[in-house]
């Protein structure tokens, strides 16, 4: 919906409650609730604190940052909508929600915030005569009980909605059909089109797809999603995770990303070429072979946090290899679509734990060096990408990643060395935060036999 749209619904009191959200570095939703009035006469534009960009997942804030910390006194930052992002959330009682820019009292985009991190690359992109779009599918894990109950018991053995591997199966999803019919219709209304769910290869696992959009678009569909996917478990007394990894023993959750470029005004693409290789277009075999070059690079920004790293196992659909496929899932780039106007690069390496802005930014960022260096694209791997010993291997570790991620020249360059040392120094602080920790595993190997 518009402003206008929104102020006559607020008149006619259809919508009391504006949420006013920005997105901070784990891709959560963060702001606060307006008095649907006081928005609109307002304007919507509000302050919030910059440790939002600066601290971590458990809302902490974290020393040695150089855009915020106690020696700057934590000021405030300028929340300013984009009323393109205007929508109603029909799950929750008469409320709207808009998403925001992150802004300096100058009215500058705060540099390491997510959503100006894709706005820069997509600028970027613009220079070369294309645009992206993109589609997420998120995995997640359903449970038949609230967080508050599975904390509560430590977090040990939660009741999960099925019991068996439920991948495509019409029986256990119609079990769980209460849920995801008002998860699909809900985010439906908001705007947010759904082509599908499905159940996956883990027990309580399910994947949702919605339909593509151009990149910053689709970011923003991606943390809305995300974020409803939660409450609306919560309303049906169930609980989501979309950890990485969460057991050992079972399928992890990823957030494949579907990247194509198309013409300034998205109307045409330019990743196919008919009578190419594959319906590849020259640009498009550039783009990728930059994504190849570049992924370990990327890896990081796709698999951001320790657990991220659990989830790449030969064997199981998440890939561990640099490699780009046609139409095989063992790849880390798999091309889709070949051979027609809907062709596109799906990439498999991201896990459901990551922030869609900076994924998007670092694979565009990665595909534009293709193409600025013209790459030629090797050919595609064929058969088990887990057993071919000649490919490049993903990050096994955060801090492998961190290294890769600190130490490109490319991404140092696309996203400018203050937000790249303001990632790291994020990521630094999760490694050391899990360095000082003594594991279950630790006490159950060692306690006696050491």
């Amino acid at each position: 919906m518009n402003f206008e749209t929104l102020s006559a619904r607020v008149d006619d009191g259809t919508i009391d409650t504006v949420l006013v959200c920005m997105v901070d570095m784990q891709g959560r939703l963060i702001g606060k609730r307006f008095h649907a009035r006081f928005f609109i006469d307002s304007g919507g534009t509000t302050h919030a604190c910059d440790y939002l960009l600066a601290n971590d997942i458990t809302m902490e804030p974290v020393p040695g940052y150089a855009a915020a910390g106690w020696q700057a006194g934590y000021g405030d930052f300028e929340l300013r909508p984009d009323f393109d992002t205007l929508r109603v959330l029909p799950w929750l009682t008469a409320t709207a929600l808009v998403l925001c820019d992150v802004v300096d009292h100058h009215g500058d985009n705060i540099a390491h915030s997510p959503r100006a991190v894709l706005q820069g690359q997509l600028g970027k992109l613009t220079t070369l005569g294309l645009s992206a779009k993109c589609a997420s599918e998120l995995e997640f894990y359903l449970f038949n009980e609230q967080h508050n109950k599975i904390a509560a018991r430590n977090f040990q053995t939660p009741e999960l909605s099925g019991h068996y591997i439920e991948d495509y199966h019409i029986l256990q999803t119609s079990r769980e059909e209460p849920f995801m019919r008002a998860l699909r219709n809900g985010l439906q209304e908001a705007g947010i089109a759904v082509e599908n769910t499905k159940g996956e290869w883990g027990p309580g696992q399910a994947e949702i797809n919605v339909v593509y959009d151009d990149a910053l678009a689709m970011a923003d569909k991606h943390v809305v999603l995300k974020n409803a996917i939660k409450e609306m478990a919560t309303q049906h007394d169930k609980a989501v995770t979309f950890m990485a990894k969460w057991r050992d023993d079972l399928a992890g959750n990823s957030a494949h990303i579907h990247l194509s470029l198309w013409n300034l005004e998205g109307t045409q693409s330019r990743s196919f070429a008919a009578g190419e290789p594959h319906g590849m277009s020259a640009t498009m075999r550039s783009f990728v072979a930059g994504l190849l070059t570049h992924a370990r690079e990327l890896c990081y920004l796709l698999a951001p946090n320790i657990n991220s790293y659990k989830r790449f196992q030969a064997g199981t659909f998440a890939p561990t290899t640099c490699a780009w496929s046609l139409d095989n899932r063992t790849a880390g780039f798999r091309l889709v679509g070949t051979g027609s106007k809907s062709l596109r690069i799906e990439c498999r390496i991201g896990g459901a734990d990551l922030n869609p802005y900076l994924a998007y930014a670092g694979l565009i960022a990665a595909g534009m060096a293709g193409i600025d260096q013209q790459l030629e694209l090797a050919e595609p791997v064929a058969g088990d990408a887990y057993e071919l010993e000649h490919l490049p291997v993903l990050p096994g570790t955060l801090r492998e990643a961190l290294a890769e991620f600190s130490g490109s020249t490319m991404l140092r360059a696309a996203l400018g060395d203050a937000v790249v040392d303001h990632y790291v120094h994020a990521g630094n602080w999760e490694q050391q935060q899990f360095d000082a920790q003594v594991t279950d595993w630790e006490v159950k190997r060692l306690l006696e036999q050491a």
